[in-house]
């Protein structure tokens, strides 16, 4: 007697979508790949612009900007005399290694995850699920570490306080990647972005912007992550733990807390609780926190300071603010050395050697495309194309009305929709910078304020995406409380979070676009 044949899986609309998005995404070619071939399509296009004599006039400017194409002699003599200049002058080399050297230490030593767990430990039941949404989305320190720490401690200190598991393990993962490209403190990401902003500024020379540093949108980033951290905490407490108890997911299926631990990462390491010893060097990392600002305001408060301005200030440029890079690196390497001694995790300086190292090789991949990614951006300014773009781009923008706020909103919402197929923020970054920053400059918005619109569109979506490589790390985490969970599962529990996560970010960029609120120290919205 044969089978009788299973019936047909009826595929929801959902799933449909996110299955179109998973084949779509697949077949983009791997980000070294892609931006090789921008980089050949751009040759291509500016040889061609450059027989047609094409030129641009930047508003304001007395002089035409002519397009010159890089299969040309000219062309082909500028690529081979500074192929390495535009990629070791690449300016996020510059800001973002040493920041990693610097977090390598504060990482490898423990102190990050101590920090979070102590968080975690210390809350009441009732505010874990917000304490899960600010440390969530402040947890972009830690890099793409994030993604694979904070969902199973969460899940840990939920289970512990009788709550639901699998809302503190999906509630976590939501605040670190939805809120992902912003944080209370200055981070290599921030370092990443406002290089690759600097090095398209150049396609409109005759510009005089405010330059763009590490610190530059962190009045906006402190207040999204605030903001947001309450959003994640009312999403995971008010819908995502309800709904996971209506449907009894997990509840008599929970994993001990040594499976729960990631690969990597031993139970010990993963508990919520921290030891005598660890507290005790968090307390002296914050000992030596207050000693190193001490010292800090000492050389900057004086009125003779060198790191003062020519006028006696700090806006809206001095060498304070140049350097944020130094002060940042300062801060993790003071605190994770001194927690790392008090502890034992660090002995001696090779530990410390060891632990930098560790942290650039986590940070290898980026190495290698920048080659590429400072060569594209490279070729974008020199051959003027970047500013034949803006100025055309400006102009149509005008022409259709399209212009303030809209304009942004528009942008946000690209962004947001490339986010779903181009996972890395630094590559995305990359491309839209090269058009928007010049373009947007040119309808009188500072470079500093294209970023901030940046981060809106480039964080929430990359939740729901196949194309996020964590997305699987975190449905293996998943299936310890709930066998049967699969992709389209994980990304339906998701999207409660991305609709409220873009609008109220959204509504935050509006009020200090209306306000005219400061961006940054000595960073604006508006030219002029």
């Amino acid at each position: 007697m044969s089978a009788t044949p299973a019936p047909p899986v009826k595929t929801g609309l959902t799933d449909k979508i996110l299955n179109g998005v998973e084949r779509a995404g697949n077949k983009l070619p791997e980000p070294f790949m892609l931006f090789l071939i921008l980089f050949a399509v751009t040759g291509v296009v500016s040889t061609a612009m450059a027989w047609a004599d094409v030129e641009v006039t930047v508003p304001g400017s007395d002089e035409a900007t002519v397009i010159k194409g890089l299969f040309t002699g000219e062309g082909l003599t500028w690529l081979t005399t500074t192929l390495g200049e535009n990629y070791i002058g690449f300016p996020p080399l510059v800001t973002v290694l040493p920041i990693l050297l610097a977090i390598g230490i504060s990482q490898h030593s423990g102190l990050l995850a101590a920090a979070i767990r102590k968080l975690f430990g210390s809350s009441p039941s009732w505010m874990l699920p917000y304490v899960v949404g600010f440390v969530g989305v402040i947890s972009s320190i830690m890099a793409d570490s994030a993604f694979v720490v904070v969902p199973p401690l969460a899940a840990l200190v939920f289970k512990a306080a009788g709550r639901h598991p699998v809302a503190g393990l999906l509630g976590g993962f939501a605040a670190a990647g939805a809120g992902y490209s912003t944080n209370i403190f200055p981070t290599s990401l921030d370092a990443l972005f406002a290089g690759i902003t600097t090095s398209v500024m150049d396609a409109l020379p005759d510009f005089e912007f405010t330059a763009v540093n590490p610190v530059s949108n962190w009045f906006f980033n402190i207040a999204s992550s605030l903001v947001l951290g309450v959003v994640a905490g009312f999403i995971i407490d008010r819908i995502l733990e309800p709904r996971l108890n209506r449907q009894g997911i997990g509840r008599d299926e929970i994993a001990e807390e040594g499976e729960v631990a990631t690969s990597g990462e031993s139970a010990e390491q993963m508990r919520a609780e921290l030891t005598p010893t660890e507290n005790k060097g968090l307390i002296a990392a914050v000992i030596a926190a207050v000693v190193l600002t001490a010292i800090v305001l000492a050389a900057t408060l004086v009125p003779a300071s060198p790191w003062r301005n020519e006028d006696g200030g700090f806006l809206p440029e001095s060498p304070l603010l140049d350097s944020i890079v130094f002060l940042v690196v300062a801060y993790f390497i003071v605190l994770g050395l001194t927690y790392g001694i008090v502890v034992g995790t660090l002995r001696s300086t090779k530990d410390a050697v060891a632990m930098m190292t560790e942290s650039l090789k986590e940070m290898l991949p980026f190495v290698v495309l920048a080659f590429i990614l400072g060569n594209f951006i490279a070729l974008f300014n020199w051959s003027g194309i970047g500013t034949w773009i803006a100025v055309t781009g400006a102009a149509a923008l005008e022409g259709i009305g399209l212009t303030g706020f809209p304009a942004v909103l528009g942008f946000i919402l690209l962004a947001s929709c490339l986010n779903l197929f181009i996972i890395s923020g630094s590559g995305m970054w990359a491309i839209m910078a090269a058009v928007f920053v010049p373009m947007f400059a040119l309808i009188g918005y500072e470079p500093a304020f294209t970023q901030a619109a940046f981060r809106v569109g480039d964080s929430a979506t990359q939740v729901i995406t196949p194309m996020n490589p964590y997305m699987i790390v975190l449905l293996g985490m998943l299936r310890k409380y709930e066998p049967g969970a699969g992709l389209g599962s994980l990304m339906a529990r998701m999207l409660p979070f991305v609709v409220p996560f873009w609008f109220v970010w959204t509504v935050i960029l509006a009020v200090f676009f209306f306000a005219d609120l400061p961006l940054g120290p000595g960073n604006g919205i508006f030219l002029g």
